[in-house]
């Protein structure tokens, strides 16, 4: 387990690399290749929305093929694109590198969690996903200062080709150390086509009931990390580059303790859905102390960025609580199912946001009232969805 752990570590690290390191180029990206606002968060959503297409497929192909191939085959994708980010010369070229990136991206939580459901015991599932998704949250600190650093070294393109190469090696290790569990038929052979394993997953009430929070939780971290902090500090409290970075890794670094944090916490609450409604109301009260105050003090700011950052990171736990509902045969498709939710969520939350805090500009709105806005927006979103999951059960019923 160990050696298949540090394998799907290694590539889940770059994974969440690549869903963070625009907000730490975006400055790079606009002078070297015309890139406003809403074009960067199309960027953005661009990796978000290829990576949650591609769950439904990638569900099907854990089911029957299982997690070597399909995590190592599709993150040879990513390093196609890559490769592509790092010498491209116009929008097209950058959005095209982003959808192989994120489909690439695709498998490897899944893929981890699918093979962390099928080989360790049902108690131990909470805790492999809090660990896998908190040290692999360490990506996002290599996408805050170190990689500003090397950007003021060697350049953003020399920095992506070598990222690009990190990747190749980690699809290898993979491929190389990951076995995958025996496959598992269903009974009578219900649900196994793609459209029918599909309506199984997404008529089962409980699974409804919780993914309005789904769309919703990490798509508000998601965005603010991924592309917002860096212009937020730059436009409204006037930190240059290094400083950006700065606060980019904090927010990052309250990320992976946050995330590390979940597993002990539910064993502490006794209860994934516990645990997830203390996350999801702290993540609210940080957005709304971030839409009120958030433009008046840096130091708050950077406070509640980092408060935000670490309570936000429900989403293993709240992969825990939807896990037991799912059928052994659909546990690939459940798993990616709501992942594309997750994902999906994110890059509408990425599209919607450029292009609010563009209208915003256009229409004289300061940045200081576009981001209080765009914080508002995503506390009220999080506090709708956390209405509605109040009503889903904790665990099936036997």
């Amino acid at each position: 387990m160990i050696p298949a752990f540090a394998a799907l570590l290694s590539a889940y690290v770059l994974s969440q690399f690549y869903r963070a390191f625009l907000a730490v180029v975006a400055g790079d990206l606009s002078r070297d290749l015309g890139l406003g606002p809403k074009a960067l968060g199309d960027l953005s959503a661009v990796w978000f929305i290829t990576f949650a297409l591609a769950q439904f497929p990638v569900g099907v192909a854990l089911d029957r093929l299982g997690p070597r191939r399909t995590i190592a085959g599709l993150f040879f994708v990513a390093v196609l694109g890559a490769g592509l980010f790092a010498a491209a010369r116009d929008f097209v070229d950058a959005a095209a590198a982003m959808a192989l990136i994120g489909i690439g991206c695709s498998p490897i939580l899944m893929g981890s969690l699918y093979y962390f459901g099928r080989t360790a015991p049902p108690e131990r599932f909470a805790f492999l996903g809090s660990l896998i998704i908190g040290l692999g949250s360490l990506g996002n600190l290599l996408g805050a200062a170190p990689l500003a650093w090397a950007v003021s070294v060697v350049g953003w393109r020399m920095s992506m080709a070598a990222i690009a190469a990190t990747t190749a090696l980690a699809a290898i290790a993979v491929f190389l150390v990951v076995r995958d569990p025996p496959r598992v038929e269903a009974e009578d052979g219900e649900g196994v086509g793609f459209l029918a394993g599909l309506a199984a997953i997404f008529t089962l009430r409980p699974i409804l009931l919780m993914a309005p929070l789904v769309l919703v939780s990490y798509a508000g971290v998601a965005a603010l990390r991924s592309l917002w902090i860096a212009p937020f500090f730059g436009e409204v409290h006037g930190y240059d580059v290094a400083a950006r970075g700065r606060a980019a890794l904090l927010m990052a670094a309250a990320m992976t303790l946050g995330a590390l944090a979940y597993g002990p916490l539910e064993r502490l609450f006794g209860d994934p859905k516990r645990t997830v409604l203390f996350g999801s109301v702290g993540a609210g009260l940080a957005l709304a102390g971030l839409a009120l105050f958030g433009a008046h003090s840096a130091a708050a700011a950077l406070a509640l960025y980092a408060a935000f950052g670490a309570v936000a990171m429900t989403y293993g736990i709240l992969m825990a609580h939807a896990r037991p509902f799912f059928p052994p045969h659909l546990l690939g498709r459940g798993v990616t199912a709501l992942n594309f939710l997750f994902i999906g969520g994110a890059g509408l939350m990425q599209w919607f946001s450029g292009r609010l805090i563009e209208a915003a500009a256009a229409g004289g709105h300061s940045p200081a009232s576009a981001y209080a806005a765009l914080h508002g927006i995503f506390g009220a979103l999080l506090a709708a969805a956390t209405l509605v999951y109040l009503f889903a059960p904790r665990r099936p019923e036997r």
